[in-house]
């Protein structure tokens, strides 16, 4: 921050690097009063001038010493850069890089950059600066960003030059760009060439041959027929009154698009993808209505115990009321318990059946199976679900996710499953602050005590069973008046509901936790997660892990640590996490997800190459055109 002739900068701790620009521009004069009478403050504020003499070696003393983290090029807030006599630095306290030069022990000049955090982050662009990106009808460039009411994109310099080509696109043409996904550094085109029109043509013989085997594939799913399910005006208009909120636009297409399916002689075979706490759940519960009405049953397949609990609860609360029967097969019943309700279900007497994985065993059977949800469908393999599936022929599928799985994603793209997108937010709420920060004992300590302070709750995530219970009792030391607890998949089934249970009441303060909560923890109280090795995980799992807070009208953070040596993949990771800390990030997650992992079984390496060439969304565009011709030509 600049105020005058005075630069700021802040130590990566919680109570500055929360603080947004309004805030030190209102304080800054008390701030440097202080500064300047309070000797301690040094220990967290630096105010320097062009002029100061000021050894550069003292300033990356200070720098590392405050928590800033040293990186080959600046970017996000919290980082810091060292080349030669100058050294650039991202503040926690600015939305801009300094690039602070020096001249002997004087520091001589302070320019200011744009880092990710200063550059658009509208998401309706759906790129940002430098990202690579693809014209329809010029090919592969890069995005420069937004000037005089056009998107600028940079393509190859023509022979004979050294300079790039520019192209300005108006912004009401923005549909013929896209952005680029591949699976390696692609090559820019120039502009008023043919190798565009080229590669685009042999890409679609390819694409053509590889339709072509995909629907021999697929025929056999085509030709399955269903009896069609009518609605009842009635009791679907009596459920619809008792929901408590309005649906959003989107979620009221999503369940118009699932009743027209259902209506149809064909299976549904349906994604609707939706952020966390977007009502992914209120469309399956109207869809489950639907079947339940037409006299067949619905089973929900869960991921874990925890989220098969809580749909439990939430699906006898909207359809009880309503003569729906809906149970739960799950160790938390007695063996007995769990016999009786798979005897009902098999005769018919269960509308609605909840489980995990418990749902595939052979014992289980149905009467009149007509609808499959599966919830965090990212979680279950192809097998699994083909299992379930082929109890009965003409059975409807709903999978629901935040972060599908790109083989899930390339199947929704490529026309072989209908998609629901559900961009907006049921409530008004503030995304989820992201920090992603190095290890430091000191930043976690700060940001406990001020979740407690506001009467919250914390989930520390340690993704490591054989020392949880270590690490709980070296934070009950930190902290010995709070309640500390731990939970993880190895756990008795009663315990984990009883413990959750227990932190859902205000019980426990603090529970540390594997992975296990990543889906379907709906905790209002709970607003601060503190990550402490987000290098080991996966992009979508960071992406639900960060799901599991915010989910109240509180302001919520998110605290991913990383070791100070980090893997390419673990830091695009973090990258893209850290890129996506906007409300309805799950679709581009998943494509980045996309990006890094790899398209998964649908695509294969045959494929890759053709799909590095033109992009991944020009790709699946194609595919689908190429798929619906040849139908076309065969009926």
């Amino acid at each position: 921050m600049k105020f005058n002739d005075k630069f700021l900068i802040t130590s990566v701790s919680p109570f500055y690097f929360e603080k947004d620009k309004e805030w030190y521009i209102s304080n800054y004069t008390e701030l440097y009063s202080q500064y300047v009478k309070k000797n301690w403050l040094k220990n967290d504020l630096l105010f320097f001038s062009i002029g100061d003499y000021f050894l550069q070696t003292k300033f990356l003393k200070i720098l590392n010493e405050f928590g800033y983290v040293k990186v080959d090029v600046c970017k996000y807030p919290g980082e810091y850069s060292h080349r030669g006599m100058s050294i650039d630095v991202f503040p926690v306290s600015f939305d801009r890089i300094f690039r602070v030069e020096f001249e002997g022990n004087i520091i001589s000049f302070v320019s200011l950059l744009k880092g990710e955090e200063g550059k658009v982050k509208k998401t309706d662009i759906k790129f940002r600066d430098n990202d690579y990106v693809v014209h329809l009808d010029h090919g592969i460039g890069i995005f420069r960003g937004i000037k005089d009411g056009f998107y600028v994109i940079e393509y190859g310099a023509p022979k004979n030059s050294l300079k790039p080509d520019l192209l300005y696109v108006p912004l009401d043409k923005k549909n013929k760009i896209d952005k680029y996904y591949g699976f390696a550094t692609p090559s820019l085109h120039r502009l008023s060439t043919q190798v565009w029109n080229e590669t685009k043509k042999k890409v679609k013989e390819d694409i053509i041959l590889f339709a072509k085997e995909l629907l021999k594939i697929y025929a056999k799913k085509e030709v399955a027929s269903t009896v069609p399910l009518y609605g009842d005006d009635v009791f679907e208009k009596e459920l619809d009154s008792s929901f408590l909120y309005d649906l959003t636009f989107d979620q009221s297409e999503a369940v118009q698009d699932i009743l027209k399916d259902l209506e149809k002689t064909k299976p549904m075979d349906r994604l609707v993808l939706g952020d966390v706490g977007f009502g992914k759940t209120e469309v399956a519960i109207r869809a489950s209505f639907r079947v339940v009405l037409n006299k067949k049953q619905v089973v929900v397949l869960c991921p874990t115990t925890i989220l098969a609990n809580q749909h439990l609860s939430v699906f006898q609360e909207r359809l009880g009321g309503l003569g729906v029967n809906v149970k739960m097969v799950s160790r938390l019943n007695s063996s007995l318990e769990n016999l009786e309700i798979i005897e009902k279900t098999k005769k018919g007497e269960v509308d609605v059946l909840i489980g995990t994985h418990r749902l595939l065993s052979t014992d289980i059977g149905f009467f009149d199976l007509g609808l499959l949800v599966i919830d965090e469908e990212q979680r279950f393999g192809v097998k699994q679900k083909e299992k379930i599936r082929s109890l009965k022929e003409g059975v409807h599928l709903l999978s629901m996710s935040a972060t599908p799985i790109p083989r899930t994603l390339n199947f929704a793209m490529s026309g072989f499953k209908d998609i629901s997108l559900i961009k907006e937010s049921p409530i008004k709420k503030s995304p989820v602050k992201t920090f992603i920060l190095p290890y430091k004992e000191k930043i976690i300590e700060e940001v406990i005590l001020k979740e407690i302070e506001r009467k919250g709750q914390v989930f520390y995530l340690h993704n490591k069973v054989s020392s949880i219970r270590l690490r709980v009792r070296e934070l009950k030391k930190m902290f010995p008046k709070l309640s500390i607890s731990f939970l993880h998949g190895r756990m008795n089934e009663k315990d984990i509901i009883l413990t959750m249970s227990d932190f859902k009441k205000g019980k426990i303060d603090i529970l540390v936790t594997t992975t296990i909560i990543e889906n379907g923890i709906d905790l209002h109280n709970v607003n601060t997660l503190i990550i402490e090795d987000s290098s080991r995980l996966g992009l979508g799992q960071l992406y639900q892990l960060r799901g599991r807070i915010g989910r109240g009208i509180n302001q919520a953070f998110c605290y991913c640590f990383y070791p100070r040596v980090l893997k390419e993949k673990a830091k695009l990771r973090l990258e893209a996490i850290m890129k996506a800390n906007y409300l309805g990030a799950g679709y581009e997650v998943a494509m980045e997800d996309l990006k890094i992992r790899g398209a998964g079984n649908l695509l294969g390496k045959e494929q890759s190459g053709s799909i590095n060439k033109i992009g991944f969304n020009l790709y699946c565009q194609m595919l689908n055109e190429a798929v619906s011709l040849i139908k076309k030509s065969d009926e």
